[in-house]
């Protein structure tokens, strides 16, 4: 019998965010400079295609019917992930800050987390209250998440996070 894809939005992103939290935990209890690498390369690699997909379709599609400061911030905590993820995916294991960023980078991304989705009147929440088409958008970030999972697995993979909100 044939498995149906969740299409809900929120459910994405939310495995998404479990993935990546396993993947930090793989990182913390790993040893061997290969194996570090390996594993933080890929959670750089899932937070560019996350970031992507909810910057050019789920936040989009939320303006003007969520909080207008949460989204706001949203975009602020991605440019801050952005910037460690960057210099993770250039730096080397060997280097004396690389488990340091990546540490750091764990913490942006659980609070980021937080407010998406655990806190009191999280962006979740306020994405169904204001009847937002979960299951389109969902759609929508599925195909392109599929785009991206294809373009990082050629060679030279994803490019550089890019920066949105600064000048």
């Amino acid at each position: 019998m044939p498995t149906q894809t969740d299409l809900d939005a929120t459910h994405i992103l939310a495995s998404d965010h479990r993935l990546v939290e396993s993947l930090f935990s793989k990182f913390e209890s790993s040893s061997g400079a290969q194996r570090k690498a390996d594993i933080a390369n890929r959670i750089c690699d899932e937070l560019k295609m996350h970031t992507i997909i909810e910057e050019e379709i789920f936040y989009p599609a939320l303006e003007g019917k969520i909080d207008e400061s949460l989204l706001k911030e949203a975009y602020v905590e991605h440019d801050g992930a952005k910037l460690l993820v960057n210099e993770i995916a250039q730096g080397n294991p060997d280097e004396d800050f690389y488990d340091a960023k990546v540490t750091v980078l764990k913490e942006q991304i659980e609070h980021h987390v937080k407010e998406e989705e655990k806190q009191h009147d999280n962006m979740f929440q306020q994405a169904r209250a204001a009847k937002v088409d979960l299951e389109d958008l969902g759609k929508r970030m599925l195909e392109k998440k599929e785009q991206l999972q294809s373009l990082a697995k050629k060679k030279g993979g994803l490019p550089p996070a890019e920066l949105r909100t600064s000048n």
